[in-house]
């Protein structure tokens, strides 16, 4: 089993737990796209992420429940990560974080969007653009305000019904000094790889991940310094 949960939240939980760190036309957008993930060896489709929202249990240092949901196709990903054709995998999902509550309290934006079903492109693009200047106003990041970016990595291997492998990678950070969580997890790892490509360490073109343990070392060692806590748990110590 594969669950990778990753998102940006308010530092400070607001009233509608989720405060915008970029574009939100875009955010609004992807509510529209479908997922396909595999959940208890079945294959999962949706049209709408909040038709899939479940509670994912964060092993943080001090415990925290979020509400996650499956984000577009993760089925290419089993290939991009070396699994076996012969593997019987029971979950694998990329999905979505978010702060629990949120989906309460988007309900009225979930009803918007459905409600835009079947209208032209043109007409559901501008309703999507104005209502996210509308969310962005009463929404948006104050000045020197901290963000929050968490992410979890889980890898499960069972045999005979007995785990033999289980842990996650989880990363917590929130914006400082430095300026937001989400931008510096973003730009540092695009320098990284733009420097891997320049060095010839992977190839131009667009990857999902590299391979070589070598670089993927040296590039966590990198990201542990741009979050306040990132660690590698092993559930079955």
């Amino acid at each position: 089993s594969f669950t990778s949960y990753c998102g940006g939240v308010p530092k400070v939980p607001n009233a509608f737990r989720y405060k915008f760190s970029w574009a939100p036309a875009g955010v609004l957008k992807a509510l529209r796209s479908p997922s396909r993930s595999l959940r208890h060896y079945t294959e999962l489709r949706v049209a709408r992420p909040w038709d899939a929202i479940t509670r994912y249990d964060a092993p943080l240092p001090q415990p925290e429940s979020f509400e996650v949901y499956p984000n577009r196709d993760s089925y290419p990903f089993m290939q991009d990560y070396r699994f076996e054709p012969h593997w019987k995998v029971r979950d694998f999902v990329r999905g979505t974080i978010r702060l629990n509550g949120w989906s309460d309290a988007w309900a009225p934006i979930f009803r918007e969007i459905e409600e835009l079903e079947g209208k032209p492109a043109a007409e559901i693009n501008a309703a999507l653009e104005a209502r996210a200047a509308e969310l962005l106003a009463d929404n948006a990041y104050a000045e020197g305000e901290p963000d929050r970016v968490v992410l979890f990595v889980a890898l499960k291997a069972e045999r005979d019904g007995k785990p033999v492998f289980h842990e996650t990678w989880a990363l917590d950070a929130w914006g400082d000094v430095r300026g937001s969580a989400m931008g510096r997890l973003v730009s540092v790892p695009v320098t990284l790889a733009v420097e891997a490509v320049l060095n010839r360490e992977i190839p131009a073109g667009v990857h999902a991940a590299p391979h070589d343990p070598r670089l993927l070392a040296r590039w966590l060692g990198e990201v542990g310094h741009l979050a306040q806590y990132m660690a590698r748990i092993d559930h079955l110590q």
